[in-house]
């Protein structure tokens, strides 16, 4: 089944200020529902057909975790060694944004990178999850951008900075509940051409471990993301650029990137 978030199309009114509702989405059309699916929201009989609506990330974590260095390859294009344990690291709610919202590159930025990876979302409250349980903890499957301000990582020794600015985590354009993620395509396209192609099939950590790891020192909550890592050939991109990150039988994700001027602009920056 797919699910989304989304909000009625208002001429010339940006999305960000509508609550955003949940929706089953089948055949053209959006279903609502009355809450969260991974809460047992249910359907109403009235449908939207998808053009009628605008789709927003389709997720509401409490929390985003990250997994560092997740393909040896990755690791090794950046000069490190693959970690000895699932490395994590969070990025803040603040950071999500759906299908075609632009990403903001920061003024106190000179290098901010694109990172296509698949994403999972939590559908139930779990602590000290055995790893051949977590497929039971999943709820569905999504794919996400963990844009990052290369240079505020590398400065800052730790990522919470370059990782966590508004608007760095687009995610979408809806979760799938009827996916596997084994040996699936992970791809990032920049304007078309693609930087990133890997496989899950060359995670490091897998997605049973990386939860095992995780859960035995943190609470996950129904609707939390994890992000799985990103694959070799991040690079950099600059405003006017557009990032499409691609995951095989799951869908596209593509955000355009606009400098602080632009989104003051818009209206986008507080």
């Amino acid at each position: 089944m797919r699910f989304v978030r989304y909000v009625e199309r208002h001429s010339g009114l940006d999305a960000a200020w509508f609550t955003p509702l949940w929706g089953l989405m089948k055949e053209g059309l959006v279903y609502p529902l009355t809450r969260a699916p991974y809460l047992g929201g249910q359907t109403e009989e009235e449908a939207r057909p998808v053009e009628e609506v605008e789709l927003v990330a389709p997720v509401a974590p409490s929390k985003l975790v990250c997994v560092g260095r997740n393909y040896a390859e990755h690791a090794a294009e950046l000069g490190n060694e693959a970690p000895p344990e699932p490395l994590i690291f969070l990025k803040p709610p603040s950071a999500l944004i759906g299908p075609d919202a632009p990403v903001v590159y920061p003024a106190i930025s000179t290098r901010v990178d694109h990172e296509g990876e698949l994403a999972l979302v939590i559908g139930r409250r779990v602590r000290n999850l055995r790893e051949e349980d977590a497929a039971s903890a999943i709820f569905g499957y999504t794919v996400a951008n963990d844009v990052t301000a290369r240079d505020l990582q590398r400065a800052d020794g730790q990522w919470t900075r370059g990782k966590g600015f508004d608007t760095f985590a687009p995610v979408g354009p809806w979760v799938e509940t009827d996916y596997s993620p084994a040996n699936r395509q992970v791809r990032c396209l920049v304007n078309g051409v693609a930087r990133q192609d890997g496989n899950t099939a060359l995670f490091i950590y897998s997605i049973g471990r990386v939860l095992a790891h995780v859960t035995r020192f943190m609470t996950l909550e129904p609707g939390d993301l994890v992000l799985t890592g990103t694959p070799a050939g991040v690079g950099a991109v600059q405003p006017g650029d557009v990032m499409t990150v691609e995951v095989e039988g799951l869908g596209t994700l593509s955000n355009p990137v606009i400098d602080e001027d632009e989104a003051r602009r818009r209206g986008l920056l507080v």
